[in-house]
């Protein structure tokens, strides 16, 4: 029996689309087209399920049932072969479908006869809309031919039928589900700081009004000048000033130029085209098809991937409608959508927009990372809020609970505009504290240090009242070019940080690179467990002239001063003494040919591994300091990936096991009379700081904005009585000791949120 007609899949598309032109009701439009597909297939029976409320699924149209089924036959999603179809997005094929245990038999429509049964969905944005099957009497598995034609047919009818080509898509759902009730949403807050606004929806996408293609040649030829116009968008986006917002802004930025030019993806692009497809419509496919296996696959780092190719798909297809400009926005926008790329939210600006919600959005998320940098608060993984959101609807978002609030009453308004006011306050009493010292009640001083990744970071050493630069990502600078910077310009670069810091101290930290920071210039595999992987001191071991050529900028840098240099991800007591030899090799070198070099040259091992902290006495005896990494050692301490959403709430650094940790860090490197402190998330928390004071850390680096916060919690804690506290917290076994330490804070007046 043959597959497909001759002509098959184009032919199909090309009276597909006669079928949607035509000025008929959409009732008798899909019962043409059923009776088409049946007939360009060799199939016996074609069907088509659209979802309705309550993610049941009703037959629509068929050729081949009963038509008295039709509007009578629905099925819940993952119920029989059409529900599984639905579920799991994905096509199902089998040659003798009665005898599949999943198949669930439905007298009403005589499909008693048939055997062989194929459904794929019907996709579009990463929802499935509905299911469009074949089946036929004789027994037999449908070819790959057949599978990818009627795949084609169904993201056409996707695209017509969520655009409102056939009838409202509205009139999909249930009368009683009304869309202007108030609805409240809890996600997660990824970002602080309380807004009231009103909806913006994120919908980039050009409307593909043409889906079949008319002249393949001159769709390919559409498709490469646009991505040449993409590619030129992007490089023209690295140079703008908007861009400096923070460092990680622009390392995120140039790991999306890279996505720019994939030639995988770009294949895919033409591959579609091929297959009878208008450039928009090949483009909407790929996308669809990326997302679909990403979320089954449920890997983290893909799906961070992923939010980048969406990104680039609907900027591409801007670039073929002539759309190259985000919409307009009103005052007070909140922006609602699923997902969105870094690039995406630069477009915006930050004039008009007041926060950002996503349905779809982790902590570390490239655009999390860039809405901080911009100020904006963020709550993400906010499940349904796009479908129940409308254009201009109220919406109060809350970046710090997670908590949004759509089309709120009155009252629900009222208490967040307080909350936003007492915010305001708090920001207010923040700048108050700015130049007091950071002193305990029992005459103890923190020393309260900033993080910083680029020259545009430094001003804030001076508004947030830092005491230095903690940490200073030197990475950021080797990520920001398509070549890596020569000497002469990293001297420049460290001079000059070092200049406007003045007398106040700066650590540098030599190159991080690795996992998913790579040079857009350097060759990198692929790891399974790139945080475990080559990363860090590994590959400056590895490739020690990196190493050096960094040590050397430095030491030029810093003529006269104290160099400050932080070693990250050290394992163990050998691999420092291998990095440190190479910084001791590179001071003899300009000693010899009387080069500037430091007054004094300081040397740190940056604690993330769990190993190193048990050999702290032996890596005192060669390193000037050690600087604890939290983020990374408490993820290797607990087994937690802190990236993936599914398991990074399973563990709370205020656990006891964590503090103990952290006891046993300071109360070895006191003995070893090494001088310890601690940067990453847990420092700029002033719960989880008043537990590290507690514990007999005495110097923190965090983010600017949270210097205020921590020293103003600093100023109204005794350190004696802390101390006593934590050592009988650290005994028990609680699965976090969070609430326990809130109470504390809260019965002696202590500022912690």
């Amino acid at each position: 029996m043959p597959s497909v007609t001759a002509g098959g899949p184009r032919l199909l598309l090309r009276r597909l689309r006669e079928i949607m032109a035509e000025p008929s009701s959409a009732q008798t439009r899909l019962d043409k087209l059923v009776v088409l597909i049946a007939s360009i297939m060799v199939a016996e029976v074609c069907s088509i399920y659209l979802r309705r409320a309550g993610n049941a699924l009703e037959l629509f149209a068929t050729e081949g049932l009963n038509r008295s089924a039709v509007h009578n036959t629905r099925m819940r999603q993952g119920e029989g072969l059409v529900g599984l179809v639905a579920e799991t997005a994905e096509p199902v094929n089998l040659s003798d479908a009665p005898s599949d245990p999943r198949f669930a038999y439905r007298p009403e429509t005589g499909e008693d006869p048939y055997k062989s049964f194929l459904g794929v969905p019907v996709v579009r944005g990463g929802q499935v809309y509905g299911v469009l099957t074949v089946q036929n009497r004789a027994a037999r598995q449908y070819d790959e031919e057949e599978v990818e034609a009627l795949q084609t047919v169904a993201m056409v009818l996707a695209e017509v039928v969520a655009q409102g080509g056939l009838f409202d898509i509205a009139e999909l759902d249930e009368p009683e589900l009304r869309a202007d009730l108030p609805r409240a949403f809890r996600g997660d807050g990824l970002s602080d700081g309380v807004a009231v606004g009103f909806v913006v929806l994120h919908e980039p996408r050009v409307k593909v009004e043409r889906m079949i293609a008319d002249d393949m040649a001159a769709e390919l030829q559409r498709l490469d000048t646009a991505l040449g116009e993409l590619r030129g968008a992007v490089d023209v986006m690295l140079e703008s000033s908007e861009l400096d917002l923070t460092g990680e802004s622009r390392e995120v930025i140039e790991a999306y130029s890279l996505f720019a030019r994939d030639q995988g993806w770009q294949l895919k692009l033409r591959d579609a085209v091929k297959s009878g497809l208008t450039a928009e419509a090949a483009v909407e496919r790929v996308a669809d098809e990326l997302r679909l296996r990403v979320t089954k696959s449920g890997d983290a780092f893909l799906r961070e991937r992923l939010h980048d190719f969406e990104d680039l798909a609907r900027r591409l297809q801007r670039h073929l409608g002539g759309e190259t400009t985000p919409q307009d926005l009103p005052r007070n926008a909140v922006l609602v959508a699923r997902s969105m790329g870094p690039a995406e939210l630069l477009d915006y600006g930050r004039d008009r927009l007041q926060a950002l919600v996503l349905e779809d959005a982790a902590t570390t998320s490239h655009v999390a990372i860039v809405a901080r940098a911009m100020g904006l608060p963020l709550v993400g993984n906010v499940r349904g809020v796009v479908d129940n959101a409308r254009g201009a609807d109220q919406i109060v978002v809350d970046g710090e609970t997670g908590d949004v609030q759509l089309r709120p009453m009155p009252d629900v308004i009222a208490s967040f505009e307080a909350r936003r006011s007492l915010r305001q306050q708090r920001v207010a009493q923040m700048a108050a504290v700015r130049d007091l010292p950071a002193i305990t009640k029992d005459g103890v001083h923190i020393r309260l240090m900033m993080n910083a990744g680029l020259l545009l970071d430094i001003p804030q050493l001076q508004e947030s009242g830092a005491d230095g630069i903690g940490l200073f990502r030197t990475e950021l600078q080797f990520m920001i070019g398509e070549t890596m910077p020569r000497l002469a310009d990293q001297v420049e670069f460290y001079r000059r940080i070092i200049e406007d810091v003045g007398d106040k101290p700066v650590v540098f930290r030599t190159l991080d690179l690795g996992g998913d920071k790579i040079l857009p210039y350097g060759r990198w595999e692929r790891e399974e467990n790139p945080a475990l992987g080559w990363r860090a001191i590994r590959i400056a071991l590895d490739r020690p002239a990196l190493l050096r050529y960094q040590i050397r900028a430095l030491l030029t840098a810093s003529e006269g001063r104290v160099l400050r240099i932080l070693l990250p991800m050290i394992t163990d007591v050998a691999e420092f003494n291998a990095a440190r030899a190479l910084v001791d090799r590179e001071l003899e070198r300009a000693r010899l040919l009387q080069l500037p070099q430091p007054r004094q040259t300081l040397v740190g091992a940056m604690l993330e591994v769990p190993a190193l902290m048990f050999m702290l006495p032996q890596i005192l005896r060669s390193a000037d300091f050690v600087s604890i990494g939290s983020n990374d050692l408490f993820q290797f301490v607990f087994a937690v990936d802190r990236t993936n959403t599914r398991v990074a709430k399973r563990y709370d650094p205020l656990n006891p096991a964590g503090l103990t940790l952290i006891r046993q860090i300071v109360r070895s490197a006191a003995d070893a009379g090494g001088d310890v402190s601690l940067c990453g998330e847990m420092a700029g928390k002033p719960l989880e700081a008043m537990a590290l004071i507690g514990l007999g850390l005495r110097t923190l680096s965090m983010q600017p904005a949270n210097i205020g916060p921590v020293k103003t919690m600093i100023r109204s804690v005794d350190t004696r009585e802390l101390s006593e506290f934590l050592e009988k917290l650290c005994g028990r076994t609680d699965h976090s000791l969070r609430t326990r330490l809130t109470a504390y804070a809260a019965e002696r007046g202590i500022a912690v949120k």
